[in-house]
């Protein structure tokens, strides 16, 4: 209220730690959720071998080892996603994106009006104005 600063420049701000906000809170999201699949997993896991071994079911054939497997694969693509994948392509990378899309088509834009102003010039001084009837 009593600020002598621009208050445009203040909600630019603003929007700007929104934004960083709301990415800080989506990452603490993802990787909160891979926590959770990790500790899942290592429970999923020892339930496996439990039933596989001490409770007798389907003695005959580790099967424990191909679901371990499977799920841990799971596992790494769910990691890689959070870490990896999420780190080249998140909000930051499609921002970047976003702004190369918009300059390019704003250049177009530019190129086709330049052209129309110079068409519309040529038509200008090949044409002289013609007096009304």
């Amino acid at each position: 209220m009593f600020s002598k600063k621009d208050p445009k420049k203040l909600l630019e701000i603003d929007i700007d730690q929104h934004e960083l906000i709301e990415t800080a809170q989506s990452r603490i999201r993802q990787k909160k959720r891979l926590y959770y699949h990790f500790v899942i997993f290592l429970l999923g896991s020892i339930f496996m071998i439990v039933a596989n071994k001490f409770l007798n079911y389907y003695v005959q054939y580790n099967w424990f080892v191909w679901g371990i497997c499977i799920w841990t694969f799971i596992f790494l693509l769910h990691l890689i996603n959070v870490f990896v994948t999420n780190r080249f392509l998140g909000k930051k990378w499609e921002r970047e994106q976003r702004e190369k899309l918009v300059n390019l088509q704003k250049n177009k834009l530019a190129k086709i009006q330049e052209e129309m102003e110079r068409e519309a010039a040529k038509k200008a001084s090949t044409n002289p104005q013609n007096p009304l009837p």
